[in-house]
């Protein structure tokens, strides 16, 4: 994988919930993952996001930075816990920023990976509308490899 494209492609065929939502990736490299979604399929009652939305886009965001900086296409990355604070609605398009973690972190969790075949990380992301912070994301994401 070695595209935004290539990486929205394959969110939405693993994923079918990214296609409902309207979930694309609007920038993927190896400091950030910026995933967008459109207010109108993930609005709740009062015509903001709906907070499950927000922490799905998040978690998403994370998921994806994760596969994209791990470059191994067989690994089963999945979530373990994860918490989020809501600061303020968000009104318009929904934006998930997730950063990379500090680089002696991800290569700890590659060492780890590449000897027992299994890690886990941390990582922060933001759901971010008129550049304020409308929630705070944090997870422990692990990845498997694929030892068939």
């Amino acid at each position: 994988m070695n595209s935004a494209a290539a990486l929205e492609k394959f969110l939405h065929e693993k994923i079918p919930l990214t296609v409902s939502m309207g979930v694309q990736v609007t920038e993927c490299n190896d400091q950030q993952l910026i995933l967008t979604a459109p207010l109108e399929p993930n609005h709740n009652h009062l015509g903001t996001a709906f907070g499950g939305s927000l922490h799905a886009l998040a978690t998403l965001s994370g998921y994806g930075l994760l596969w994209w900086l791990l470059r191994e296409p067989e690994a089963h990355i999945v979530i373990r816990e994860s918490t989020i604070r809501y600061e303020r609605p968000v009104h318009d398009v929904l934006r998930a920023v997730c950063s990379s973690p500090p680089a002696q972190e991800m290569e700890r969790f590659r060492k780890d990976f590449g000897r027992k075949g299994k890690a886990r990380i941390a990582l922060e992301a933001a759901i971010v509308q008129d550049n304020e912070i409308a929630a705070y994301f944090r997870a422990t994401f692990v990845a498997i490899g694929d030892r068939s």
